[in-house]
């Protein structure tokens, strides 16, 4: 980008004595200054979709203006350096003010994370991870699959009649079940195969910024 300078002052040649050579225009002259405002004009930045080199600089506004004015760098700076404290918590991106939480697969306090603002622990659960392909990735608790143990299963009676007397009529609690035994066992089902009910889960970890 370049200004427009005259190369040639035409105004003093009218001071110049009739017949003088410098009093006359050639077109050499013509031709020069022709080509400095060419070449002025297309060194100049566009007003309409304008695509700027180097390091092009603008006047800096004040940390308070909104307005269509463009933003240099220096405003940007100082405009961050204004936000207050409580809302300039950036994690990944994402700012978090005071009050907010901060939820994690990590227990770590998000003041590890950055130097601003105070956390408190406030809790932590499982979150349940859904079925599908892969559902097991970084799962903390649980299985896909699982077979039982008989500590696992909830505690549990089975009745059954049994004999106090012998033959026809003979009295009990429940009826004979099984002549001439002095005990009558249940029958048993299932395969030992293992169950897929024990969703896999995440435990997430949240803070909240008190300060």
């Amino acid at each position: 980008m370049s200004n427009y300078t005259k190369s040639t002052n035409f105004a003093v040649k009218d001071g110049l004595s009739a017949g003088a050579a410098a009093k006359r225009v050639r077109g050499t002259e013509i031709d020069d200054e022709y080509n400095a405002i060419a070449v002025a004009v297309a060194t100049k930045a566009n007003k309409n979709n304008t695509a700027l080199t180097g390091t092009p600089t603008a006047p800096t506004a004040s940390a308070a203006t909104n307005s269509t004015q463009i933003a240099t760098t220096a405003y940007a700076t100082t405009a961050i350096a204004a936000i207050p404290a409580v809302t300039a918590a950036i994690i990944n991106g994402h700012a978090y003010p005071v009050g907010s939480i901060y939820t994690s697969v990590v227990a770590t306090n998000p003041s590890t994370l950055l130097s601003v603002g105070v956390w408190s622990a406030i809790g932590q659960g499982r979150v349940l991870l859904g079925a599908g392909g892969g559902y097991t990735a970084g799962a903390t608790g649980g299985t896909a699959t699982e077979t039982l143990t008989l500590s696992q299963i909830p505690s549990h009676t089975h009745y059954s009649g049994w004999k106090t007397g012998s033959g026809a009529g003979s009295g009990g609690q429940y009826a004979t079940l099984h002549e001439g035994s002095a005990s009558v066992q249940t029958g048993s089902a299932g395969s030992g195969a293992a169950h897929n009910n024990l969703q896999p889960y995440l435990v997430v970890y949240m803070w909240k910024r008190t300060s």
